[in-house]
């Protein structure tokens, strides 16, 4: 599961972005000044950066210009009005991974992110791509689940939700730890959303792999 930084002012815009990226199987973030941006992105917990040059406090230029000082290798896809072509050389030289202007179609964008996601690894990650637990055998690069010999379908959130448990086998997560991890921040802590997905995998996986931890959580069984 890849977690998205979107750092984007127009809340019309962020909206859109997230509904979009979640719809497809990422978490995602939203911070809508510069400073966040930094403060956020500096701090290990994500995956792509998608950010606005016109953000208040910081400027994106700033933003990237500080991150790349620091040494961090977060992918950064530069999403912005700007669309001289003396803006996209700057905004590459200067560290960016990746440049699009506004306005732009999602589609687009979202195989912009896919592909700098996959930059990400190289052939000798080819063992992490794979996460396995008892007869639980997840590809992250196939987006394929097996259970011994059988192969699962699942959807992009329960994907999502199997990864999460097979990052932590033997760990009690929360479900608020599990709202975070596969929904995202924003999501109502009050719904009962986690609970009937694990029931989903329940079904599809067999019942004896997610242990219920009375008022707590789920827990991966190994």
């Amino acid at each position: 599961m890849s977690r998205i930084l979107i750092a984007e002012d127009e809340s019309r815009i962020a909206s859109f972005l997230q509904k979009g990226l979640k719809a497809n199987g990422f978490t995602t973030f939203i911070v809508n000044d510069g400073e966040e941006a930094m403060l956020m992105a500096s701090s290990g917990d994500f995956d792509l950066l998608i950010l606005d040059i016109g953000l208040p406090n910081k400027d994106g230029w700033t933003v990237l210009e500080e991150l790349r000082g620091q040494g961090q290798q977060l992918p950064i896809i530069i999403l912005t009005v700007r669309d001289s072509l003396k803006d996209k050389v700057s905004g590459l030289e200067r560290g960016a991974d990746d440049y699009v202007t506004k306005p732009f179609r999602f589609e687009e964008l979202l195989a912009r992110v896919r592909a700098r996601l996959r930059d990400r690894y190289s052939p000798t990650d080819k063992d992490e791509m794979i996460l396995s637990a008892s007869d639980i055998v997840l590809d992250l690069r196939t987006r394929k689940v097996k259970v011994g010999d059988r192969l699962i379908e699942l959807s992009a959130r329960e994907f999502t939700l199997v990864e999460t448990f097979l990052r932590h086998p033997e760990q009690v997560l929360s479900r608020e730890q599990l709202l975070s991890q596969v929904w995202g921040y924003d999501y109502d802590p009050g719904n009962n959303i986690v609970d009937v997905y694990v029931g989903y995998l329940r079904k599809k996986l067999g019942n004896n792999f997610i242990e219920t931890v009375r008022g707590i959580g789920y827990r991966l069984r190994t």
